[in-house]
């Protein structure tokens, strides 16, 4: 399984002062950022050893700022100051050294980290003038060992200990923000879901009155907004339960607080917490849960929206899949690249929903048919839940070997004990959440 890794942004956003400052912010190349900061920080006289340990450190540094998202997630519109007070300095204007440009132009997608996690390490330092000492690396102590003959790793681990490692040719791409860029509620599904629910889970150790939540599996459950609301109360949130942009950069927040994300001792982020279950776009040569569901949605839209091409699709993103998607995508002002992404992803469920509202006359018999559009599972309640009922008892009373149901709009341990049976019958994954490929069985099922 992929696994959410550091990347070294493009540019980087600096504020040119104190967090609450009044002051400006610049957007700069990742790469002259660095270069100005080890400019501002390190003297080009210092040992190459030495100036590449420094350099390290402050890459390091920069990207756990970064990675976490720490200022971002308290409100700011910036990744990093200039302030070293909070940072590294920083200074709009400097000149840059010759030689110390020359080490970031090799090192500037390097950084360190501790055995076993997964970010940046919050890799502090200090001058260490005079004898001074500090939590971290100490410039000119780096001087004097790499005087002694210590290259750049044993200098760094002299400082922060032997369970430092290098990371080498970290990808460098855009900066994208964490929050897939809409709600997520009960129905939701993704590696977002998965993610709030490691963090939930964590907090609720230093916060025990937000419930742990069980199943750590995709899907948003009502179990898990029962405990989006207790965190929302907590910590003075509207209580509704959904994560919009606040509620998941608070979550966010308070989870790299109690984790100590940004401390040279932090509790880290493990490759499990960082692990994907599926890569985050969408692309030709994928398949899983989430083709089908791409599939189902295009179909759909398809067979309701005639200028848009139906073609034969399955559980691969292949060519007819991929040609569908770019209609759908040239059609409604979308990066027509045959990739379906984050952004796409609310604008596909809106077209879905707003056709589904909108079905024409002549569909009228078949509008109990269409998948709802959002995952169902234990908890949950209402019309929808009722139509999936009516269709399971339809199978039950004729086919003995599937649980029995009660018709009565509550998703309960009865209905998931049936949809299990189904997906049983039908080699789905028997996790007793229907989603479209489930959904599509049971309708089928149903008729015969």
């Amino acid at each position: 399984m992929p696994v959410r890794v550091p990347v070294v942004p493009e540019y980087i956003t600096v504020h040119l002062g104190a967090p609450n400052e009044a002051a400006r912010n610049i957007t700069i190349p990742f790469i002259e950022y660095i270069t100005n900061v080890a400019t501002s920080e390190i003297y080009p006289s210092f040992p190459t050893d030495a100036i590449k340990a420094n350099i390290l450190a402050q890459i390091s540094f920069a990207l756990n700022r970064v990675y976490n998202e720490w200022y971002p997630s308290q409100g700011y519109g910036f990744d990093i100051t200039s302030d070293p007070t909070y940072d590294q300095t920083f200074r709009e204007d400097s000149q840059f050294f010759e030689n110390i440009a020359v080490v970031v132009d090799d090192l500037f997608n390097d950084y360190i980290r501790r055995e076993g996690q997964i970010q940046p390490l919050f890799a502090q330092y200090c001058a260490g003038k005079n004898g001074s000492t500090c939590n971290g690396l100490s410039q000119w102590g780096s001087v004097n060992l790499a005087n002694r003959g210590f290259d750049p790793l044993e200098i760094l681990r002299y400082y922060y200990g032997d369970d430092i490692q290098v990371v080498y040719d970290a990808p460098v791409e855009p900066l994208m923000s964490s929050y897939p860029g809409f709600p997520l509620a009960v129905g939701s599904a993704g590696d977002p879901v998965r993610t709030l629910k490691i963090q939930l889970n964590r907090i609720a150790n230093n916060y025990p009155a937000i419930p742990v939540i069980s199943n750590l599996n995709e899907f948003f459950t009502v179990e898990m907004e029962r405990a989006v609301k207790v965190f929302q109360d907590i910590f003075s949130l509207e209580q509704t339960g959904e994560v919009d942009k606040s509620t998941w950069y608070k979550i966010k927040y308070i989870y790299n607080s109690v984790k100590r994300i940004a401390d040279l001792e932090s509790e880290g982020i493990s490759e499990e917490e960082a692990t994907l279950l599926y890569e985050q776009a969408l692309e030709y040569g994928d398949q899983g849960p989430y083709i089908r569901l791409l599939a189902y949605l295009l179909s759909v839209i398809a067979y309701l929206d005639s200028s848009l091409p139906m073609l034969e699709v399955g559980d691969v993103f292949d060519d007819n899949l991929q040609e569908m998607l770019i209609a759908f995508q040239e059609k409604y002002g979308l990066d027509a690249d045959g990739k379906l992404d984050v952004k796409d992803w609310p604008v596909l469920l809106d077209v879905y929903n707003q056709l589904l509202e909108s079905v024409p006359s002549k569909y009228y018999d078949y509008r109990d048919e269409f998948y709802p559009g959002y995952f169902l599972s234990i908890g949950m309640t209402g019309d929808d839940v009722k139509r999936l009922q009516q269709f399971l008892y339809q199978i039950c009373v004729r086919k003995k070997n599937i649980p029995g149901v009660r018709v009565d709009g509550t998703f309960d341990s009865l209905t998931e004990s049936s949809v299990k049976a189904i997906q049983k019958m039908a080699n789905l994954p028997e996790n007793g959440v229907v989603g479209p490929a489930t959904w599509y069985q049971i309708v089928e099922m149903s008729k015969s």
